[in-house]
């Protein structure tokens, strides 16, 4: 098995009488990431990554899903532990009772999901990034912070507020989507109304298609930041106007909100080079109060596992016998 440990500093074994084993699954719109964890302590056991390709249609998607959370299973059991919750990370909303409420990324209206998935073990849905946030409070980056904005950026992009451990759900349970709306700004020059959204200037597949449009050659927004670090003028162009953009968001939701900590994670948001040193001295440019203006700005620290432990760890708390981990706030 492949062990890694985000060590718990929000419970103590006291506090869960016995190691719960529970799987996450984060379906995304480029890839699935799904692993098998121990809790309390969050320790890693097994990962797998596998493209999600949505277009394929849904059943093809919950048929990857289910295979990846057999595999994992038969996998805990042969080192003799069981799977007790399976939680999945959507990259879409998710309402309070646990329902999805959009169709955006995944093409699964009127399929059985979470029965399927039921054989298994008990399922549960949770939005992508409220999972991946849920992780970083308990074993990341946000550990000890009463309050932080967690953001992620990737083929999409997404935010959530955590509020003493927990997401922050809303009046119908659908926060998370920061950067699907118009960024509808007239130029004072000609009128024109550009209509584009941040996603579409900032996000993964928005860095490719706008370097491609500049003659550049890239599949996926890493291969663009690659030619920005070579040197590729249009490529760092491309970078650095997507990372300003991000920026002026993500600036608007600190003086919001006036969060303790950002915390970044995502493909993009994981980055070195030039998109995350553009993007953190553009944010604290674009935070109007010198208050805010030095908060920390922390890369996600379960890194590419924070939406699938997310998940894992919302499901155990949702479905296991045992109380749930009651996180503590102390920063030491």
């Amino acid at each position: 098995m492949d062990t890694k440990e985000h060590k718990c500093r929000g419970g103590t074994p006291s506090s869960f009488p016995s190691v719960h084993h529970a799987l996450g699954l984060d379906l995304g719109g480029t890839k699935i990431a799904a692993g098998l964890a121990a809790f309390p302590e969050g320790r890693v056991l097994a990962r797998r990554t596998i493209p999600t390709h949505a277009a394929r249609g849904g059943r093809a998607v919950l048929d990857d899903a289910l295979r990846l959370a057999r595999e994992l299973a038969a996998e805990a059991a042969a080192a003799g532990a069981s799977v007790s919750a399976l939680g999945l990370g959507v990259c879409e909303l998710v309402n309070r009772e646990g329902r999805l409420a959009s169709t955006n990324c995944l093409p699964w209206p009127g399929l059985p999901v979470l029965e399927e998935l039921a054989a298994v073990a008990p399922a549960v849905f949770e939005a992508d990034v409220r999972a991946a946030a849920l992780a970083e409070a308990r074993f990341g980056a946000g550990r000890g912070f009463r309050q932080f904005v967690y953001l992620t950026v990737g083929t999409g992009l997404s935010a959530c507020l955590m509020l003493g451990g927990r997401p922050h759900l809303g009046a119908r349970g659908l926060t998370g989507t920061f950067a699907s709306s118009p960024l509808s700004l007239p130029c004072e020059a000609c009128g024109h109304v550009s209509g584009r959204t941040l996603e579409e200037v900032a996000a993964g597949p928005a860095l490719a298609a706008r370097f491609r449009a500049a003659g550049g050659h890239a599949a996926s927004g890493q291969d663009v930041l690659a030619a920005a670090a070579a040197g590729d003028a249009a490529a760092r162009q491309v970078v650095e106007s997507a990372a300003e953009a991000l920026a002026s968001q993500a600036g608007l939701l600190i003086g919001m909100l006036d969060p303790e900590a950002l915390v970044v994670g995502g493909g993009l948001g994981l980055s070195d080079g030039p998109y995350w040193e553009h993007f953190v001295a553009a944010t604290r440019r674009h935070v109007w109060s010198p208050r805010h203006r030095d908060l920390p700005i922390l890369r996600a620290a379960t890194g590419a596992d924070a939406g699938w432990l997310g998940a894992a760890l919302h499901a155990c708390e949702s479905l296991s016998p045992p109380s749930p981990l009651t996180p503590t706030h102390s920063r030491s």
